[in-house]
């Protein structure tokens, strides 16, 4: 489909990357991955045409439609979020539109003899058999499905485009691109602003696309799941893996093992030829001889490595009192907007030591909830701060706040208390900012970096509770790792806003579910929390189409079968849904149980016994959901 040959790109004569060639297929799934800075969103831009290369070309083989998901919005003021959407078939609308003005005429004019009127008519059913080839009658199940996966609601879908901030501005955009159908996508950090279920249900898309993808992202497991190949921008080129993201990773480490012996081995090899030079230079008869080992040592290639290795940078954080058991507590706790309830009726407990995700679609109130614990909010209900406890707040926008005009080692020390600042460069190097790089203007920095200089920043002062508000935000994989492992470390409370799973997993051990204006607690972490929501959502599609399913045989009942088949089925049918109705009230009931444990857990340190009632009742509520769904079926 696109073939690369020999693409190269410089700037002040130093290359981005040089000698790049590769092609990509109809079925690809290519995950670009390499350090920030090392050209991957460049590299996408020129294989969009949005940026020429330095050298080398990019080819389509035959009529290629490229879909670009850029950073950067235009959209027209005035239009719905509808609208925006419709924007995706640009073909479809100039047919629709001049189906509309035929109409228009063939209802006006009165010639009805004419051949301009025979014209219109022949126009008029040449247009409708074009539109209806192209789906166009498909047009709005299609934008209504992916509005939906993508976290709209139906009465988002007339609101003005105007009245959605940058980051669901973004999922229309991204919306619009996956309506368009091209045969190439190149996404640049496609999951940036989607909550966890639009990034599970754009991963199924992208892995079912009938064309090629090429994406850029920072999130791991979304990575793994869609990819089924990785190109590596590493020291100017490029290394091509048939593999998804974590078998690449394994391929790349045992490529990195060999790399290290033949860089080994080309030391020693230099170390020697350095030595003969050194003794043949001042012998005028093994002159010549020591030239030709200095040309010859100049034109070796060094083998070069990238260290990524996070386990050295050993982050600590700051000592701080010990609180008290209860950080917070929460009674009848809600917030609204005006007449917009965001959140309401949340009771719950959060101890000394507990590491919490706060999980759910944009606009259903984690930020909310943490800005109220950090004090930036007032609230209605009861909300109780415990003893001691000591506050570091991150913040979604915490990066925008940092002053520009001065260096990263400014602006660290400017956060350091006089315990802290002999470890300010230290910390610095932890967060990749080494050597005369902290010497840099803050406003020169990346977003990844700003990011990074703020978490550092954090980590300056004393704290024992930590709320963090989407803190992987433009950080790449290694600052990333980097981050998790310091606060796998932090032996405080920490309460974490984020949608990356695979950041999530092995860090927290509890989940504040925001979902429908209520926060509910789910113990366990968040693989478990999502193989139970994925349940939960197959339940409730299975109770529509049993409602469906009982609808369709009443009326079948009615038109075609006999009075006697008749009384037969609704005898069984009955009989079934009777059956049914008990195991669904049976499964509420153990539920209730269980909820109500698991918030006694939350007070009070369980006894052993207390333990085995709980295990017990969690396989009685596997029984009956397998009950459930063999007495669904047997209905169906």
């Amino acid at each position: 489909m696109i073939l690369v040959q020999n693409l190269g790109l410089h700037f002040a004569g130093r290359y981005l990357f040089e000698s790049v060639n590769f092609r990509i297929n109809k079925n690809d799934r290519i995950g670009l991955a390499g350090k920030n800075g090392a050209g991957k969103s460049t590299l996408l831009k020129i294989l969009s045409g949005e940026q020429p290369s330095t050298e080398g070309n990019v080819e389509k083989e035959g009529e290629v439609r490229i879909g670009f998901l850029k950073q950067d919005l235009d959209f027209e003021k005035g239009r719905t979020v509808w609208d925006e959407a419709k924007q995706a078939f640009k073909e479809l609308n100039l047919i629709n539109d001049r189906i509309d003005t035929i109409n228009h005429e063939l209802a006006t004019r009165t010639d009805y003899e004419s051949d301009d009127y025979h014209k219109l008519i022949h126009d008029l059913t040449d247009l409708t058999d074009r539109f209806s080839h192209l789906g166009g009658y498909n047009t709005e199940g299609e934008i209504e499905k992916i509005l939906k996966g993508l976290g709209f609601r139906e009465s988002d879908f007339t609101k003005l485009t105007d009245d959605f901030s940058g980051g669901w501005r973004m999922r229309i955009e991204l919306a619009k691109l996956l309506l368009e159908e091209n045969d190439v996508l190149l996404l640049d950090e496609p999951t940036n602003h989607l909550d966890i279920e639009s990034i599970i249900w754009l991963e199924s898309f992208l892995v079912n696309y009938k064309g090629a993808v090429v994406l850029v992202s920072h999130d791991k497991q979304f990575l793994t799941n869609v990819t089924n190949r990785t190109i590596e921008i590493s020291n100017r080129t490029i290394q091509d893996y048939k593999a998804n993201y974590t078998k690449y990773l394994i391929l790349r480490q045992e490529r990195k093992e060999k790399l290290l012996q033949s860089q080994k081995n080309q030391e020693q090899e230099i170390k020697r030829t350095e030595q003969l030079i050194e003794k043949f230079r001042a012998k005028a008869s093994k002159a010549s001889f020591a030239q030709s080992l200095i040309k010859k040592l100049d034109k070796v290639e060094r083998i070069e490595i990238e260290d990524e290795d996070v386990t050295r940078f050993n982050i600590r954080f700051e000592p701080s009192v010990t609180p008290g058991k209860i950080i917070f507590k929460a009674e009848g706790l809600g917030k609204s907007f005006g007449e917009h309830i965001v959140f309401q009726g949340a009771d719950f407990f959060i101890e000394r030591g507990e590491k919490i995700a706060f999980v759910g679609q944009n606009g259903q109130g984690k930020t909310t909830l943490a800005k109220i614990m950090e004090g930036l909010l007032p609230y209605d209900g009861a909300l109780e701060t415990g003893h001691n406890v000591q506050i570091g707040y991150f913040a979604q926008n915490q990066a925008e706040v940092l002053n520009g005009n001065k260096t990263i080692l400014e602006e660290a020390e400017d956060s350091a208390t006089e315990e802290s600042r002999p470890r300010v460069r230290d910390l610095l190097g932890s967060f990749l900012f080494q050597g005369d790089e902290v010497q840099k203007k803050v406003s020169v920095l990346s977003g990844g970096e700003r990011n990074r200089l703020a978490l550092c920043k954090l980590l300056l002062r004393p704290f024992n509770t930590l709320i963090m508000d989407e803190p992987t935000n433009h950080l790449d994989l290694q600052s990333k790792a980097i981050l998790k492992q310091a606060l796998k470390n932090f032996k405080g409370t920490l309460l974490l806003v984020s949608h990356d799973r695979e950041f999530l997993d092995g860090l927290v051990d509890k989940i504040f579910e925001f979902r429908n204006g209520e926060v509910k607690e789910f113990l366990g972490g968040i693989t478990e929390y999502l193989d139970y929501r994925k349940k939960e959502n197959m339940r409730e599609v299975d109770m529509e189409k049993s409602t469906m399913a009982v609808k369709k045989v009443s009326v079948s009942e009615t038109s075609n079968k006999t009075d006697k088949e008749t009384e037969f089925k609704s005898k069984e049918q009955k009989a079934l849904e009777n059956k049914l109705a008990k195991v669904e009230s049976e499964i509420e009931r153990v539920e209730s149980k269980i909820q109500k444990a698991e918030k006694h857990f939350a007070e009070k340190n369980p006894a052993e016994k207390e333990l085995e009632e709980y295990t017990h009742m969690k396989e009685q509520l596997s029984s009956l959901n397998q009950e459930w769904e063999k007495i669904f079926n047997q209905i169906n």
